[in-house]
C-alpha cells in the first residue's frame, strides 16, 4: 500500500470519528452541566454570550488516537527502528498525556503552577525517549547548524510545553484553533512526506483529520468547545511531529538549516501570538499567565473586524506561513503556493481593512 493511502485512511478515519463523536460529548456534557459559563468569567475575555460545553477535546483525541490504531493495524508504520519507534511513541503518549493534563484542568481548573509542572515532566519523559530538538540554526553569516548538547533538554521542553500552551492561548474564537491546527497539520503532512519522514506525516494526517472535522461543530457560532484538553493535545502533537520528523533529519546536509528551521515557519502565528503576549505582559509588570484580550484576535476584534473575518484572517495568515515553508523546503511549485497564499491574504486582508475603515 502506498504511504499516500495511508495518510488518507488517517485523515478519513479521523474525520468521520470526531463528526460521530462530537454530538455525543456534546449531550453528555449539557446533561452532566460541564460547561464554560461566561458569567465567570472575572477577567471579561469570553466571547461567547451562554453557557458552551468544553470537552470537546475528547472527540479530538478520539478521533487521532482511534486513525493512528487502525493504520498501525494495517501497518501503515511499517518496521521501524527501535529508536524512530520510540520517538512516535514518545509523540503519541505525551500527546495522552498532555490531554489529560488539559481534560483535568477543564473539569477540575488546575492551577497555573500545577499545569505547567505536569506539562514539564511529561515533555521531560518525551526527551527522553528520542522527541528531541538537538540543533538550532545560526541566523547570520553563512547560515549553519549547531548541536546545542544538554541544551537540547530546556531548548525541546520550552518547544513541547510552549507549543501545547501557545495553541491554548489563541482558542479565544469560534472555530479559531482547531482551523489553525489543522492548516499546520496538513502542510506539516505534506513536508513530513517530502522530507521521507512517512510515520510523522501519518500522525500529521490523523490529526488534521480531527482539528478540520470539529470545526462542523466548532466554527462560527459554535455548539462545543475543545477545552484545554483539546488545546493542548494538538499543541503538544504538532510540536513532536515538528521534532521527530524535521528537525531529526538535520544531519542531512541538504536539507539541514531548512529542516531546523520549517517548524517554527509553520506554527509562526500562535508563536508570535503568545511571544507578544508575554512581553506585552512582562512589561506593564503584570503575570504572563493572567489571561487578558492582548491576543491578536481580540485585537482585531476591537478594531471593529467581524468574528468569522477575524478566524478567516488568522487561518490564511495560517496557510500563508505554511506556504512559505513549503518553498523553503524546496517542494516543487512550493513557491507558487506561497504566491497564491500571498495573494489570498492580500485579498482577506482588504476585506478587514476595509471593515475597520467602514463609516
Amino acid at each position: 500500500m502506498q504511504m499516500e493511502l495511508y495518510n488518507l485512511i488517517a485523515f478519513s478515519i479521523a474525520l468521520i470519528v470526531v463528526w460521530w463523536v462530537t454530538p455525543i460529548i456534546n449531550k453528555f456534557g449539557q446533561k452532566k452541566g460541564l460547561v464554560d459559563n461566561p458569567r465567570n468569567d472575572i477577567n471579561n475575555r469570553k466571547m461567547h454570550q451562554r453557557p458552551m460545553v468544553r470537552l470537546g477535546g475528547i472527540s479530538v483525541f478520539a478521533g487521532t488516537i482511534t486513525a493512528l490504531l487502525f493504520v498501525w493495524i494495517l501497518g501503515g508504520f511499517g518496521w521501524l527502528p527501535t529508536q524512530k519507534e520510540w520517538e512516535i511513541w514518545g509523540v503519541i503518549i505525551g500527546g495522552i498525556a498532555f490531554f489529560l493534563i488539559g481534560l483535568i484542568d477543564d473539569l477540575y481548573d488546575l492551577s497555573p503552577l500545577h499545569r505547567l509542572i505536569l506539562q514539564i515532566a511529561v515533555a521531560s519523559t518525551a526527551w527522553g525517549v528520542g522527541v528531541r530538538v538537538d540543533f538550532l540554526s545560526v541566523p547570520f553569516g553563512n547560515l549553519s547548524l549547531v548541536h546545542i548538547g544538554w541544551l537540547s533538554l530546556p531548548v525541546t521542553v520550552i518547544w513541547l510545553v510552549g507549543m501545547a500552551n501557545a495553541i491554548n492561548w489563541i482558542d479565544g474564537l469560534d472555530g479559531l484553533a482547531a482551523g489553525v491546527c489543522g492548516i499546520s497539520a496538513v502542510v506539516m503532512m505534506v513536508l513530513t512526506l517530502f522530507m521521507e519522514q512517512p510515520s510523522a506525516a501519518i500522525i500529521s494526517a490523523a490529526l488534521a483529520g480531527s482539528a478540520l472535522g470539529f470545526l462542523r461543530y466548532n466554527f462560527n457560532p459554535a455548539i462545543i468547545f475543545m477545552g484545554d484538553g483539546g488545546a493542548y493535545f494538538m499543541g503538544f502533537t504538532l510540536a513532536g511531529v515538528g521534532a521527530i520528523g524535521l528537525v531529526k533529519i538535520a544531519t542531512m546536509a541538504t536539507v539541514a538549516v531548512t529542516a531546523v528551521v520549517l517548524p517554527f515557519v509553520v506554527l509562526a502565528v500562535p508563536i508570535l501570538d503568545m511571544s507578544v503576549v508575554i512581553i506585552s505582559r512582562i512589561s506593564q509588570k503584570k503575570s504572563p499567565f493572567i489571561a487578558d484580550k492582548r491576543h491578536l484576535h481580540h485585537r482585531l476584534i476591537q478594531a471593529g473586524i467581524s468574528h468569522r473575518l477575524t478566524v478567516l484572517f488568522m487561518y490564511t495568515l495560517t496557510l500563508w506561513v505554511g506556504s512559505i515553508a513549503l518553498g523553503l523546503s524546496n517542494i516543487p511549485s512550493g513557491w507558487g503556493f506561497t504566491l497564491g497564499a500571498t495573494i489570498l491574504l492580500g485579498y482577506i486582508s482588504s476585506r478587514a481593512w476595509n471593515r475597520t475603515h467602514k463609516k
